[in-house]
Parts: structure tokens; C-alpha cells; sequence
């Protein structure tokens, strides 16, 4: 059957879910460049007033991946991690998932990070690792080597990602959520075995969930959002409250819920985990590498560096959180803090 843009967008108008083909063709009409701006517009608000599927996102995920420079020859004798979030929840809170990320890998496992520069919060992913001095431009063909040497990556997005381009003008003019914004996890060029990723909107947790499902049933990963009481939550585990979502393996989900008092790590405000701009994100993150942080921040660390060890190890969890809690209060990742 031919398929034709004005008939998604109609379906679309009408509140109508996309089929796995229309989805597909849309998103790859996007992904090439080959939309109007009113069209591309058209697009993803039609997706977002009636609600995205699962369906829909995997498809614009596949599209995506079809148009990225993927990254290839990693080693498989042992997991490669990737702790990333939604972001979008507006906490401005401190670098809590790269904080992690570099304490796995001085702990001796793999990750290779797909991030950005801060959009909606204080410091973003490679704005903290840019102050610590780490490459942020490493090519695909260089990426093998380097997790071999540290046992850490970052994928620079929009290295990663040139397509993207076409649809960058439409967002910024839009200036609203789309599902864009819950791509960015979907998208990590180097194919992760195993994922924490956070949701900052609870009610998008059995999307994303059953969207990784479906676009990548090889991947063991978390799919959390954590509670901030009477306040908007987080895309991490928090020492605030408990943390819900979902268990993801074999292409199937189910619900996970985690309460950080259970491990000793609750009591603290989402107060303490805010920085106030890209200077105080770097001295927090600097602190936490090196055991030195506030004891929220330190907590809120451990929390999630401890679900990290469990998915990258498969023990029980109440090890996996006592090795962190180790971990963060020694400073293990003190290595990747350089003044």
C-alpha cells in the first residue's frame, strides 16, 4: 500500500493511533529531511494532543538508529552499561546519573554514556564532563579502545546523530515537549546490553518501558522514576521516597519498586540535591567522585550506582547496595577527578 503524509496526519487529527507501517514511514520521511516544517510540526504535536504508543516510539527510535553513526566491535564477554534519564523533570539537580557512571567503570565495568549538553537543567551530561576534563568527541571507530583503557565512553549526541539536524529548527520553534524528548535514551549509537533509565514523567514509565521492549529485547534494564513526596520526581532512584517503574528483559516488563529506607538511605529533601548552575554542578560532582559530597547527594549515588551493580552483576540487591554505599563513602572514583 502507498502511503501518504496527508493521510497519517489526518489519522493523526482525528486522535487515531499510527500503525507500526505509518509510524515508520513518517518518521523516516522526518529523519531524512524530507518533511516541511509545517508538516514536521504537524507531526509530533499530532503525536503528542493524542498521546504517544509504544508502537510509535519504537518506530521513531528505529528510524533514528537507521540515520546514526553506530558504534561497532565492542567487546561482549561482559555487560556495557549506559545510566541515562528522560531528563525534563526540572529538579536541577546535581549530575547524579554521570556520577554513577563513573563509579561503575572504576569499579571495573563498562559504560559507554550517550548524553547532551543541558537543555532544561542546571548542567547536563557533557557539560559535567567536559569540566572534569574528559573527551567529550570521540569518534566510533575510536570508541573500542578507550572503553578498553577506562572502562568509560561518552557518546556526544549530536556527533552521533546528524540527522537530528532536520528536525532541530521544528523543535526549537514548537518549544514544547514532543516525543523527542523521550528518545534520547533510545538512541545510544553503541547498542548498551544493559540500561538504568530514569523517566522524569511517571506517567510515561510504561511507555518507555514497552517501547525498549519492543526496540531492543536483547537489553536487561530498569526503567524508574523516583518520588520526591509532594513535589515533582525524579528520572533516578532518590532518597526521598520510593522508586517505581519497571523490570525490562527478554522483550517482557515487569513492575519494580524499590524504598531507599529499606537500605538505609532515605530521610533527605530534594532540596539537597539541587545546584543552582553549571559551577555549582561541577563542584558537587567532584565532590561525590571523591567521597566528599553532601550526604543526600552521596545517598542518592549510592542508590543508583547500587541498582547499576545489579543489573551489570545479577546478586541480590541488598549487595549490590552495600558495595555502593562502600564505594561512594571511599571515593572509588576519585581517578576521574583531575585539578
Amino acid at each position: 500500500m502507498t502511503m501518504d503524509l496527508r493521510d497519517i496526519l489526518d489519522a493523526l487529527g482525528n486522535r487515531a493511533d499510527l500503525t507500526g507501517e505509518q509510524a515508520a514511514f513518517a518518521f523516516q520521511q522526518l529523519f531524512e529531511g524530507l518533511l516541511t516544517p509545517a508538516q514536521a510540526g504537524a507531526l509530533l504535536m499530532g503525536l503528542r494532543a493524542k498521546g504517544e504508543t509504544p508502537v510509535e516510539l519504537a518506530e521513531a527510535a528505529r528510524a533514528g538508529l537507521a540515520k546514526a553513526r553506530l558504534v561497532t566491535g565492542l567487546p561482549t564477554d561482559k555487560p556495557v552499561l549506559d545510566i541515562v534519564g528522560t531528563g525534563g523533570d526540572r529538579t536541577s539537580s546535581f549530575n547524579c546519573s554521570t556520577a554513577v557512571s563513573l563509579y561503575l567503570a572504576a569499579l571495573g565495568h563498562r559504560v559507554v554514556k550517550h548524553g547532551n549538553r543541558a537543555v532544561s537543567s542546571s548542567s547536563g551530561s557533557a557539560d559535567a564532563l567536559e569540566g572534569l576534563g574528559l573527551p567529550l568527541s570521540t569518534p566510533p571507530d575510536k570508541v573500542a579502545a578507550e572503553l578498553a583503557k577506562s572502562n568509560f565512553v561518552f557518546l556526544f549526541a549530536p556527533n552521533y546523530h546528524p540527522a537530528f539536524a532536520h528536525i532541530a529548527p521544528v523543535r526549537r520553534e514548537l518549544g514544547v515537549r514532543t516525543l523527542f524528548n523521550m528518545m534520547g535514551p533510545l538512541l545510544n549509537p553503541a547498542r548498551p546490553s544493559h540500561q538504568l533509565l530514569g523517566v522524569g514523567q511517571p506517567a510515561a514509565l510504561p511507555l518507555m518501558a514497552e517501547t525498549l521492549a519492543r526496540t531492543a529485547p536483547e537489553v536487561t534494564a530498569l526503567v524508574i522514576h523516583g518520588s520526591a513526596g509532594a513535589m515533582a520526581g525524579f528520572d533516578e532512584l532518590t532518597p526521598f521516597g520510593p522508586t517505581m517503574g519497571f523490570e525490562v528483559a527478554g522483550g517482557k516488563t515487569a513492575p519494580f519498586r524499590l524504598d531507599a529506607a529499606q537500605y538505609g538511605l532515605a530521610g533527605f529533601s530534594p532540596q539537597d540535591v539541587r545546584v543552582a548552575d553549571k559551577a555549582a554542578a561541577l563542584a558537587a560532582i567532584k565532590a561525590v567522585l571523591t567521597g566528599k559530597g553532601n550526604p543526600a547527594m552521596q545517598a542518592m549515588t549510592a542508590l543508583n550506582l547500587g541498582a547499576a551493580l545489579m543489573l551489570a552483576t545479577g546478586r541480590p540487591m541488598e549487595f549490590c547496595m552495600a558495595e555502593a554505599r562502600a564505594a561512594v563513602a571511599d571515593g572509588a572514583a576519585r581517578e576521574f577527578v583531575h585539578d
